[in-house]
């Protein structure tokens, strides 16, 4: 990493003072190392005549010159990522659980030097703490030659890279080492917890050390600095007018003040030196060594530490050290391997590059193309470069010319400026680029800017690959790792670029673990320069020539399932995407007239014969050239035997299925596999791809010759494959399969986690799509005839009518099943005037909860903006939320603050159901809706779309007439509302409006296409985030470093305490010892942290943030405070929780473990009381004991519960609940963060037995209960009634905090919410039914889901199996709809009715079991019909 990560403007481009000796070439510039050739200083030397292009083997021999000192042998250290095979062709790396269990286990002793013989000088002892290992060959070097060379001095020297101070024993060695140090230097210490250690170690010894040098580090850390009288003690506190007139300056000039301020700092040493004043030569020899520093190279660092010892060790008082002044390198400039200089401009670069003879003739062809390169200047100045010479060697091997550019500090935007542009025509020169930093393009590990970095590459326009160097791990320690990356290293060189636009995070570069020094990773090289050119061709082919993958989904693989994807209508999209394609240029052949023709054409026929000839086949794949084309395949063989196998073949060849239309090819990705088998179910790490699956791959890339493959839709199995977490091996799948091929992907705007394990497991540029806008549920039937006869109470309630309309109220709110949730008495009790109306309160309330119930209706077509009807829908969503921090406040708020009442009462008395507050809720929630349709009004055409938003709704707030929604609430209570608080609310909606109907779904998929830069945005819930709009940008995630955020964990609180008091009230009185809750990644991205945070609060701990704002602190909140015993829980992280949050693992299981050795009362801290008896139970320490945070194992992801149901491939429940703890019993252990996820089953049994409730969060209106099968996947209900000694069936309970009144309901109450408002509403299944083919499917997919819940958590009333009974099968003319649309969908729906009655849930008359039988004949009967 940089050595100037967090010096901002400071140290960016800090150079010399007086008498300062640059090395310039006869151009100017400046001599990039002591050697001339950019060589590390080994001795080697190349000449441009003499270098190998065109061979990997050729680079292969250039790194080990370059690198020569780097070089082990071949036995040691494979300089390639590929683990080896065994026999049987397995290439899964197991976790390995080394020594301490920690990332590496690198000690500090290589980098210690003992004077071999001091000859009578004094020695000076230098202890160093640093981020990563580049400064470790260039510095022990310079102690080196100064132990041979220097008579008046020695230096013995020793090491830490910081991650190795979690080791207790190597911290116990660096406090000795510091005891009787001289001088202790620090640098990049960004870690929270290990910035804290050497602050104490450090601190204990400072006043006795002669000199302490901290480089940009944690505040904390950095206040340690001492130089005699110059410190840093005050660092960011001082309130000097100085101090403050540059940060006022800075905030007005940006980056111009600060290029200014540098100028200044280049000058101070000059005049600091003339000062008499100690303190200021202090200050000056500060700014020197910083410049040293920088400088990195041998004989900067040995002037460096001679400097230091000279002015402060006593043993030199009186003596004069002489020493030169830091030898100077450019700031930013050009770099090659084989120039004979840094250049600072780009004219004289690309002279010198034309004038190259040793280089391909193709490489002098104007059309080559042009990779940008962005490197770290300090691994040029230590020499520490020959990792940089192998990835420019490939590029230019491969056919691509090379800029590659570098920078002093970690604002790189200024250099893509100068350097990246053709200086002729300002127009970009590179055609796509790639940074080998690792770090966000503007900041470093402290700080970002991420709105500058976008605006640099949007300009730029190219594709924008981040590569990661290993910083934390030994290359042989991340080949083993099953994690792959080091969590820190993911949150700051992963998920920050990501946030820039970043694709590709390829490792591309070990360390070895004795000089420290990189080396190349040739296998991760040669892919990372592969795909960088892939996209670059991209912006050079003629798009007519251009060869486009579309692959869809069939998940279950049923023959009704092709085409699957979340919220989209996939063929009518496909169809829309290859009209503007054809539109563009592209050549799709012969394309057909309509959506349902492309259906034909694909599948051949609508039922979508998955495994019938009746499939389109593409291509026939005999096994000897898939055995040629598909170098992975014997690794395969393992979990599939030889090939071709049984699945995608014919039993002599494996097929591939699809349709080609011109230049693109339409296919149909197969499945995992292994859905059907219970037995493979029942592994707990999922099998590597089938051979169908590898030879779809292979046939895209190698026979088809894809230019591109467009995954279309959220989602397939290509990113779930078995693998590294993050930080992709060639021996992880997903890597393997993507191959060269540039991957784009549709994916769900709402889906932000799911996307970035695309992003991070099969280098998907991820371009969101819009979910279906979210409409009110409304009311039908029964219900909607309840409504009606509460609107007669409330008019004649107090007339002799009342008590008959109250009883015909009880009577209908029975025949709709309401008395499960609202507690009704007899028709014919007599009740009071207060009784009767708490009575239609109560259902009236129930009734306003379906009605106003938000649900996306039908799906999505890409690129179809919404109507304004849809547009009204979400904007009313958006209104309802309070941003504070933003000054703007929910319309809900405001109108009840009108008529002098708050909205949070309202809510609260509405849920107790206080009829004239259930009716004011209603009132408010319909002049909401009726002020937003006036609004959207103003912009709405004769046809129903939003138009010419920009200019009509900025005509609305410069209008003199009366504001739209001001006129819309005249009529009503609220005609008072503040002006002031509207007026703002409504600037915004305008804003949102405009987010809204923009649509870019094409043209961000047309800008990857054309090798452009596709700009970033954040996944999540629209309506609590707009920024996710308009869809089509790059989706990201979020820095995982900062949740949970403190709004987070003020509506967590909330949650938490409504969660408690609902089980208290059902269980006596009593508080649940033990909670066992699922966290999801997508979750967390939405609410930022939400879920998160309620762990915490409901063991006791408050999260905290460091002094960067990164949450990665906790303490314990007091008993007195917190009010309550600490809950014990147990966590089930997703998969994609893991992968995207492993750091908060970390803080959930410290934060456990941390409450489990607190000396408290057991019956006030139920997490120690049961770490205890499970202590003594599985004899363990009371830590191990207190473990709480579970996943899948490393690679795998969700129980497969979901997938045996689904496929109806499971015995009993016993087998579901086998799957789920073989799946999800892997523990992460804080103490031994290496180790990666360890299975701990019998700790996980012994937590779960406790549990006395389960508990999920749904977040967001798009995805509920029975809208997929993940929430079932997860449930543990029934199984811990099985573990639980007294056989007890935990309570279960659901948190809706899709609407800012948040609800804790039981499970059972929101699966009837679920199926009263989406599968049995005409309004929702009549949306899915205009989709046609798919809604069938989705359909079929609710019953499932349901069926899924009622065999992990038995919450589901018979009555929803009989009212979808009679929706779906008895009436006749939708029978037929379903079957003529789908029938195999509809086959699979009257299946799962049975399977449902044979497996106990459902209890029917045999009149109903009669029917579906018959039924079931008759469609399999229609289907063979077909098939004949």
């Amino acid at each position: 990493m940089q050595a100037t990560a967090a010096a901002g403007a400071f140290a960016q481009r800090l150079a010399v003072g007086k008498g300062f000796k640059p090395l310039t070439c006869a151009s100017g510039s400046q001599r990039p190392t002591t050697t001339c050739r950019g060589v590390a200083p080994t001795g080697s030397s190349l000449e441009s005549t003499a270098t190998p292009t065109g061979t990997f083997e050729g680079l292969r021999r250039l790194n080990v010159a370059v690198d020569g000192a780097n070089a082990r042998s071949s036995d040691t250290l494979s300089l390639t990522s590929q683990v080896p095979k065994n026999g049987t062709g397995n290439r899964r790396a197991t976790t390995m659980i080394m020594g301490n269990g920690l990332f590496t286990q690198t000690r500090p002793d290589v980098r210690r030097i003992i004077p071999d013989n001091t000859r009578g000088r004094p020695v000076v002892k230098v202890v160093y703490v640093v981020l990563e290992a580049q400064y470790q060959s260039a510095l022990s070097a310079a102690v080196r030659n100064i132990d041979k060379n220097r008579s008046d001095i020695a230096v013995e020297v020793v090491g830490y890279l910081v991650e190795e101070l979690r080791d207790k024993d190597n911290y116990e060695m660096f406090k000795r080492d510091l005891s009787d140090a001289n001088i202790f230097i620090g640098s990049l210490i960004f870690i929270e917890e290990l910035a804290t250690k050497v602050k104490a170690a450090v601190e204990a010894e400072r006043d006795r050390l002669d000199a302490v040098l901290v480089f940009p580090s944690m505040p904390e850390v950095m206040r340690l600095n001492k130089l005699g009288t110059f410190s840093m003690a005050q660092l960011g506190q001082s309130k000097s007018a100085i101090a403050q007139f540059m940060r006022k300056r800075r905030k007005e000039a940006g980056s111009g003040f600060e290029e200014g301020m540098l100028k200044l700092i280049r000058t101070l040493p000059k005049v600091l030196k003339y000062l008499p004043s100690g303190k200021a030569q202090d200050a000056r020899n500060f700014i020197m060594s910083l410049q040293f520093w920088l400088g990195g190279s041998p004989e900067n660092l040995e002037n460096f530490l001679v400097m230091i010892s000279g002015a402060y060790v006593p043993e030199f008082q009186g003596q004069r050290l002489l020493f030169e002044d830091p030898v100077v390198f450019l700031d930013t400039g050009i770099w090659h391997p084989l120039a004979p200089c840094m250049y600072d401009d780009v004219k004289e670069y690309l002279n010198w590059y034309g004038a190259r003879r040793d280089i391909n003739p193709e490489l002098k062809n104007p059309n080559a193309p042009v990779v940008g390169i962005i490197l770290q200047r300090s691994h040029l100045v230590t020499g520490d470069d020959g990792h940089y010479s192998a990835v420019v060697m490939e590029l230019e091997a491969r056919g691509a010319r090379v800029v590659p550019i570098f920078a002093g500090g970690l604002d790189f935007s200024g250099p893509v400026g100068r350097f990246f542009y053709n200086p002729l025509t300002g127009k970009p020169l590179v055609d796509s680029v790639v940074s080998l930093t690792g770090f966000a393009l503007v900041g470093g590990p402290a700080s970002q800017d991420h709105p500058k970095a976008v605006e640099a590459l949007m300009q730029l326009d190219v594709p924008y690959l981040v590569a990661l160097p290993l910083v934390f791990q030994t290359t042989e320690e991340w080949v083993e790792s099953t994690l792959g990356l080091h969590p820190v290293q993911v949150a700051l060189q992963v998920a920050l670029p990501e946030l820039d636009g970043g694709l590709e995070p390829i490792v591309f570069s070990g360390r070895d673990s004795n000089t420290g020094r990189s080396h190349a990773l040739y296998d991760r090289v040669e892919q990372l320069c592969t795909r960088a050119v892939k996209w670059a061709q991209l912006r050079k082919k003629p798009k007519a020539e251009k060869k486009l993958a579309i692959t869809v989904f069939s998940f279950p693989p049923d023959k009704g399932n092709v085409g699957t994807a979340a919220y989209l209508n996939v063929f009518s999209s496909i169809y829309s995407v290859l009209v503007d394609l054809k539109r563009d240029g592209y050549n799709v052949g012969d394309l057909p007239e309509s959506s349902e023709a492309l259906i034909e054409e694909v599948l051949h026929d609508k039922e979508a014969k998955y495994s019938s000839p009746d499939l389109n086949i593409a291509y026939r794949m005999s096994v000897r050239e898939y055995k040629k084309l598909t170098p992975y395949a014997e690794a395969l063989e393992e979990n599939w035997g030889k090939p071709p196998g049984k699945l995608n073949s014919d039993g002599q060849n494996l097929l591939v299925y699809g349709k080609e239309f011109g230049n693109v090819f339409i296919g149909v990705q197969p499945t995992f596999g292994y859905e059907g088998d219970p037995m493979r179910l029942l592994f707990s790490q999922s099998a590597s791809p089938h051979h169908g699956f590898a030879a779809y791959y292979t046939f895209l890339e190698k026979i088809f010759k894809a230019d591109a493959v467009l995954h279309f839709g959220t989602h397939g199995s290509l990113e779930f494959m078995p693998g590294k977490q993050v930080g992709m091996s060639d021996a992880c799948y997903p890597d393997s399969l993507i191959g060269n091929i540039p991957n784009v992907y549709y994916y769900a705007a709402n889906n932000p986690s799911e996307a970035t394990v695309a992003k991070r497991r099969s280098y998907a540029n991820t371009i969101s799509y819009l979910t279906p806008p979210a409409e009110n549920a409304g009311l039908y039937k029964g219900l909607k005839q309840l409504s009606e006869l509460i609107a007669s109470y409330q008019t004649l309630k107090d007339s002799g009518r009342g008590k008959a309309i109250v009883s015909s109220i009880i009577s209908t709110a029975k025949q709709c099943n309401l008395d499960k949730d609202v507690p009704l008495p007899g028709e014919e009790d007599e009740l009071s005037a207060e009784e009767r109306d708490t009575v239609v309160g109560k259902v009236y309330g129930k009734l306003m909860e379906i009605e106003s119930r938000l649900l996306p209706c039908g799906l999505h077509v890409i690129g179809e903006p919404p109507t304004s009807q849809e547009a009204i829908a979400t904007l009313v969503n958006i209104a309802a939320i309070d941003r504070p921090e933003d000054d703007i406040y929910g319309l809900p708020g405001i109108l009840a603050q009108s008529i002098g009442r708050d909205i949070e009462e309202v809510y609260r008395n509405s849920d107790k159901g206080v009829l004239a507050d259930v009716m004011l809720l209603n009132d408010i929630t319909m002049a909401s809706r009726t002020a937003i349709t006036a609004f959207v009004d103003e912009t709405t055409n004769a046809s129903g779309r939003v138009v010419g938003v920009t200019e009509k709704i900025g005509a609305l707030f410069g209008a003199a007439k009366r504001a739209p929604w001001v006129e819309a609430l005249a009529s009503t209570q609220f005609r008072n509302a503040d002006r002031t608080k509207m007026r703002t609310l409504f600037e915004f909606l305008g804003f949102c409006l405009k987010q809204v109907v923009m649509d870019n779904e094409l043209g961000g998929l047309r800008q990857a296409l054309e090798g452009r830069y596709v700009e970033p945005g954040p996944g999540g819930d629209p309506i609590r985030n707009p920024k996710v709009l308009p869809t089509g940008k790059n989706i990201h995630a979020l820095d995982p470093q900062a949740i949970p955020t403190a709004a987070a964990i003020l509506s967590a609180k909330v949650v938490v305490d409504r969660l408690l008091d609902r089980q208290r009230s059902e269980n006596g009185g009593k508080y649940p010892e033990t909670i066992a809750l699922v966290l999801w990644g997508t979750d967390n991205i939405k609410t930022y942290g939400e879920s998160l945070a309620q762990v915490l609060l409901m063991v006791g701990v408050r999260p905290l943030p460091d002094a960067l704002g990164r949450v990665n602190k906790i303490e314990p909140i007091p008993l007195e405070e917190l009010g309550r015993p600490r809950i014990d829980v147990v966590v089930n992280c997703s998969g994609v929780f893991r992968d995207l949050f492993i750091n908060q693992m970390n803080l959930l299981d410290r934060a456990v473990k941390m409450v489990a050795e607190l000396d408290e009362p057991l019956e006030m801290n139920f997490v120690r009381k049961h770490a205890l008896e499970q202590a003594a139970e599985l004899n363990l320490s009371v830590r191990d004991a207190a473990t709480r945070i579970f996943s899948n194992a490393s690679g795998s992801y969700s129980s497969n519960v979901n997938l045996a149901i689904e496929n109806s491939s499971w015995n009993d429940e016993k087998q579901l609940q086998d799957m789920y703890l073989s799946r999800k019993s892997f523990a992460f252990d804080s103490d031994t963060p290496g180790a990666g996820m360890a299975e701990k089953r019998q700790i996980f049994e012994a937590a779960l037995k406790t549990a006395d409730a389960t508990f999920q969060n749904l977040d967001s209106s798009e995805i509920s209960l029975t809208d997929v099968s993940h929430y079932f996947d997860s449930d543990p209900t029934k199984l811990v009634q099985s573990l639980r000694t007294d056989g007890k069936k935990p309570a279960s309970y659901i948190a809706d905090t899709t609407t800012a009144n948040a609800q804790v309901r039981t499970l059972s109450e929101t699966v009837r919410l679920d199926a009263r408002t989406k599968m049995l509403n005409p309004k929702w299944y009549e949306g899915m039914l205009k989709s046609g083919y798919e809604g069938v499917r989705e359909i079929e997919k609710r019953l499932t889901n349901t069926m899924g819940w009622s065999a992990t958590s038995g919450t589901v009333d018979n009555w929803v199996y009989e009212e979808a009974n009679s929706t779906f099968i008895e009436d006749e003319e939708m029978q037929k709809r379903l079957l003529e649309t789908n029938p195999n969908s509809f086959r699979k729906l009257v299946a799962t009715f049975l399977e449902a009655n044979g497996r106990g849930y459902w209890e029917t008359s045999e009149e109903n079991l009669d029917r579906l039988r018959q039924l079931y004949a008759d469609v399999e009967d229609r289907i063979e019909g077909i098939d004949k």
